[in-house]
């Protein structure tokens, strides 16, 4: 059956034979009873006795109907994963002699990554005999690092692997996107410039 391997998880009813049991439920305050009385008691209440911690003493079982107890586990292993965030690891490229612009475009999109929650695997390749310029290779991923040091920490220094130097940085946990401001339209801002202009003009009068 699907939900065997599932089942075998837990000890259910006459699966229990330790000699007591502390029972929880919806309805019921905790108490510890005899394992024989607790299964009376779930037979009274129309559900099973669930063993949820087996290593407590005693160990504590639930009432409530199997079939429930296993979706409820289900939904809740659900829940959870779909909480967890997924890191991805974004890679961004530079040559040993990156121009000034092409760095700031790079440096906006690690930003960006950054601010996602993703890890940033930033390298210089190397081609040919642009290995010998390794040192303004290191010198590029330290400045980078420190243009980012508000929103990232250094998870691994540079270092020469092959013909690519590598640094990795991950987020800081503070680090968030800020939401862009709306742009004003043009009847606020031409009541802001009338305002203005009335402030100056009344300005001028006191002066005068």
């Amino acid at each position: 059956m699907k939900g065997d391997n599932k089942k075998q998880q837990y000890r259910v009813n006459e699966q229990i034979r330790v000699r007591e049991v502390r029972i929880v439920g919806d309805d019921i305050e905790s108490e510890v009873l005899p394992t024989a009385e607790a299964l009376r008691l779930a037979e009274e209440k129309g559900v099973d006795l669930v063993e949820i911690s087996p290593n407590a003493t005693p160990p504590v079982c639930r009432l409530i109907d199997y079939s429930k107890f296993l979706y409820q586990q289900k939904k809740k292993a659900k829940d959870m994963k779909a909480k967890q965030v997924k890191i991805e690891v974004k890679e961004i490229r530079f040559g040993p002699q990156t121009a000034e612009a092409d760095y700031n475009f790079k440096l906006k999109h690690a930003i960006e990554f950054l601010n996602e929650g993703n890890k940033v695997k930033a390298y210089v390749f190397f081609k040919g005999r642009a290995i010998v310029f390794k040192e303004q290779g290191e010198v590029l991923l330290l400045r980078l690092a420190n243009d980012l040091e508000d929103i990232a920490k250094v998870e691994s220094m540079p270092v020469l692997e092959g013909k690519r130097m590598i640094i990795i940085l991950s987020p800081k946990k503070a680090a968030q996107p800020k939401k862009a401001q709306p742009k004003p339209t043009k009847e606020k801002t031409a009541g802001a410039e009338s305002k203005q202009s009335a402030a100056e003009e009344a300005s001028g009068e006191t002066a005068e």
